[in-house]
């Protein structure tokens, strides 16, 4: 079964966005290409207090999957 992720409405796809910039600030913390400073820089950016709760959940799932403390 594939899903057309364009058909989605706007703030589901903004979730799945900020669902990969979390993964991608996280592999960076992991491969010491970036220190914790990013995620606080990314989290300053958002202005939305739902935004900003998706955000950090998706940071501490991805440091759980990742291994990264």
């Amino acid at each position: 079964m594939s899903i057309n992720l364009s058909l989605l409405p706007a703030d589901e796809k903004n979730r799945i966005e900020l669902d990969k910039q979390a993964s991608f600030l996280v592999w960076k913390l992991k491969q010491a290409k970036a220190g914790p400073e990013v995620i606080d820089a990314q989290l300053s950016k958002l202005i939305d207090e739902s935004e900003r709760e998706c955000f950090v959940q998706s940071i501490d799932k991805y440091k759980r999957v990742m291994g990264v403390s």
